[in-house]
């Protein structure tokens, strides 16, 4: 059997357009007050169909995200969440900086006692990545 070569040249010019993170739907996000406020309760949101992409070659990054949070005195609207992180799906971002963009929005807009991201990002070359990001609001002391 003889030797396959392959021309892969035709891949060098290939990218798939990306927007840029002013296309994530920050105003998007919407309150509902928490009545609730001297309880220290847990709220934990998980998804595993978060999706935005390499900013290099516009390949998409999957993600199971899970946000993690004490409220103050608001919750995240789910829908307007659900709205939020799907705006991310051809924003052009690193997976640490999706993750880390994510805990700071979420936090300007809630502002809570403490807050997690966590995103386990599918591995791609065989390398797959978990980014956690945190947040403690000064002198909050978690129990």
């Amino acid at each position: 059997m003889g030797k396959v070569t392959h021309d892969h040249s035709k891949y060098a010019n290939i990218r798939f357009d990306t927007q840029d993170e002013s296309a994530i739907m920050v105003d998007i996000l919407e309150t509902i007050p928490y009545e609730y406020p001297g309880k220290d309760t847990e709220v934990v949101i998980p998804t595993s169909e978060f999706t935005s992409v390499c900013p290099w070659s516009g390949l998409p990054d999957f993600a199971e995200l899970t946000i993690t949070f004490i409220p103050d005195r608001l919750l995240v609207e789910m829908k307007s969440l659900k709205y939020y992180l799907t705006s991310y799906r051809n924003v052009g971002i690193y997976q640490e900086h999706a993750t880390n963009r994510i805990l700071e929005d979420l936090v300007n807009l809630i502002k809570p006692k403490y807050m997690k991201v966590e995103a386990v990002w599918n591995p791609r070359g065989g390398l797959g990545t978990r980014v956690v990001a945190e947040y403690t609001k000064e002198g909050y002391v978690r129990k």
